[in-house]
């Protein structure tokens, strides 16, 4: 069969402008559905996931931008509380779709927050629903899940909404605490979900991509590895294992060495924050007994060059591009 490609993309508040927006917040919108378009058509995808979607509105939007090229679109059910989604566009007909987004009961999953009052709350579901989405290839069914993790960036509660700048170094370091555990029960509700579709099945497909807002060392993208074991890049990636029934391989194992393996750049350091993750169906051996790896790309360069953020969102209100890179992965199955 024809290679199969996906690939993931926070484009940075994707929002469509209101009935009273002014013309400038109109161009604004036209020539960011016009830069992001023609990136997606280069890339050239059959599926899509998108992070920072403010809605079905501005997709269909995008969808259009497309021309038709990507005739099937799903949004999410579940944004955050500034109106954000996680969504798809695809060439490939969705056969079932679900959200997820509460918490399922276990000790790693009873976290909480800070209200404006300093009281602590408990935090039940993500703070964006994940996306599931089963599609097939000729013949070939598979499971995709997209997800836009809890953010690195600290915001912190007051009554008249939030600020980026902590009253004192022990609010700072609590919400940070916090933030880490919720962004780590959120993968761990992931990764039960995974194991509940994989477990017992010898032929399921799976790709989970998105913003997991971290680097693949660290212990929430870690999380979602499942067994340790045969991840690529080690030398038993080619050996079966009894770990392979649940195992989901990161590809940034797979991104070849000199190529740009960060798709986000913070105060002038790259990080890979979009990831994607695959199970072994997604990995056919060649003749020589190996296992074939996709081809994996950072499209760094889709607008000159990644800008180097900072902590203030704000600094980002007037920008046409995203601040993020799309990352895609092409698979010979």
């Amino acid at each position: 069969m024809p290679n199969l490609k996906v690939a993931t993309w926070n484009v940075e508040n994707l929002f469509a402008p209101g009935p009273d927006a002014t013309p400038d917040q109109n161009a604004h919108f036209e020539r960011k559905l016009a830069l992001l378009a023609g990136v997606i058509r280069e890339i050239d995808p059959d599926v899509l996931a998108l992070q920072e979607v403010g809605g079905e509105a501005p997709l269909q939007a995008l969808q259009n931008a497309l021309g038709g090229g990507w005739p099937h679109r799903v949004v999410s059910d579940f944004p955050d509380g500034r109106g954000i989604r996680v969504a798809f566009l695809s060439k490939l007909a969705p056969e079932h779709r679900s959200d997820i987004v509460d918490f399922p009961p276990g000790p790693a999953l009873e976290v909480h927050r800070v209200d404006a009052a300093g009281e602590a709350r408990p935090v039940r579901r993500m703070g964006r629903g994940a996306l599931r989405l089963r599609v097939r290839r000729d013949g070939f069914a598979f499971d995709i899940v997209t997800a836009h993790l809890k953010s690195k960036l600290l915001s912190y509660p007051r009554p008249y909404g939030s600020s980026f700048t902590p009253r004192n170094e022990e609010e700072r370091a609590q919400t940070a605490g916090l933030a880490l555990m919720r962004r780590s029960a959120e993968a761990v509700t992931l990764r039960l979900w995974a194991n509940a579709l994989l477990e017992g099945n010898d032929h399921q497909p799976l790709i989970l991509l998105g913003d997991l807002n971290d680097v693949p060392e660290a212990q929430t993208s870690l999380l979602l590895n499942g067994p340790e074991g045969s991840e690529i890049g080690t030398r038993g990636f080619d050996t079966p294992d009894q770990g392979d029934d649940t195992r989901l391989f990161n590809l940034a194992g797979a991104i070849p060495e000199g190529q740009p393996a960060y798709s986000r750049v913070h105060r002038g350091r790259g990080e890979l924050l979009d990831q994607i993750f695959a199970s072994v169906e997604f990995f056919p051996r060649d003749a020589g007994n190996q296992r074939r790896r996709p081809a994996v790309k950072a499209w760094v360069d889709f607008a000159t060059a990644l800008p180097s953020v900072t902590d203030n969102p704000g600094d980002r209100a007037a920008e046409v591009a995203p601040d993020h890179a799309p990352v895609s992965a092409t698979f010979d199955v």
